[in-house]
């Protein structure tokens, strides 16, 4: 059994990560600001703060140590530096949730050496600003070249499943329902995916079950290119898409990215980590979320 702290698990893939955790016996710490109710009663213990208020995280851990520590929310290198001086003696492991968007657009499959953060320059400056993007390949930077627990970086591309709060799936769904236009600027780029429960179990086998040191890309097996997004849409739902390469703002796809952007997988393939493949959930959660927004869930 492990000693597990959990920073953000109150929603989404923290949440099914949380369960897992416990499901396979382990003690559990959730840390969240405490403004969202979570269901798992006693079975685990509680801390409240603002993970990104230095004073308060170092008063919510204390002197207690954890043997793993998952990050969902570290977004910036100031919160990084932060959890480094913080955790430093009180963890023999963290891991740190990141993402496919600290690869630039491409056709070719990025492996985890396109963006070489172990080596990157750390900008310490508390009161520099940063895109989503650069602020995970600065996350990344700090955790990575600390020397005081082992540390690994989980680069999810988009994670979909029912309870995915950004509804970027519901946004496609709904409107191919309603008959509304979807404008995506590039229909034959390449994307890949992850669904919830798999991001969760992932992240359990990195914490628990492997050793391994630096980023770590995660996703679903097998690319899908828009176009072929949206005919999986339509035959769940019925419906034809109305899509379209231009328009308006409000009608611009979350997914609408201007080239492929897909992530190559043999690094945590070869160490025993077996990815579903895209197409065995997919379609299942296309039809759930047509069904909810139908009001039928």
């Amino acid at each position: 059994m492990a000693k597990v702290l959990v920073i953000g698990g109150t929603r989404f893939f923290g949440k099914n990560l949380v369960e897992l955790l416990l499901h396979r016996g382990n003690d559990v710490t959730l840390l969240t600001r405490g403004q969202t109710n979570d269901p798992f009663g006693d079975n685990i213990q509680r801390l409240v703060a603002d993970r990104t208020d230095e004073s308060a995280l170092q008063q919510a851990i204390g002197d207690q140590r954890y043997d793993i520590v998952y990050d969902n929310i570290c977004y910036t290198p100031q919160e990084a530096l932060a959890a480094c001086r913080i955790f430093s003696g009180k963890t023999e492991r963290y891991i740190v949730t990141s993402s496919l968007s600290v690869y630039s657009f491409g056709s070719e499959p990025l492996r985890e050496s396109d963006v070489d953060t172990a080596h990157m320059a750390i900008n310490h400056d508390a009161d520099a600003t940063f895109d989503y993007a650069e602020g995970k390949r600065q996350v990344e930077a700090v955790f990575l070249q600390q020397n005081d627990f082992s540390a690994a970086a989980v680069r999810f591309p988009i994670v979909l499943g029912p309870n995915d709060y950004t509804k970027r799936l519901h946004f496609h769904v709904g409107r191919v329902l309603r008959g509304q236009t979807i404008v995506i600027p590039n229909p034959d780029a390449k994307m890949n995916f992850i669904h919830e429960e798999e991001a969760a179990r992932f992240l359990y086998w990195l914490g628990v079950d492997s050793e391994l040191t630096g980023p770590v890309n995660a996703r679903s097996e097998e690319e899908i290119t828009l176009v072929a997004l949206m005919n999986e849409i339509e035959r769940q739902t019925g419906c034809r898409a109305v899509v379209k390469s231009k328009g308006e703002e409000s009608d611009q796809s979350p997914f609408g990215v201007p080239d492929s952007w897909i992530m190559d997988t043999s690094l945590a393939f070869h160490e025993g980590f077996r990815f579903y493949r895209l197409s065995e959930w997919l379609p299942e959660l296309i039809s759930y979320v047509a069904a909810e927004e139908k009001g039928e869930q």
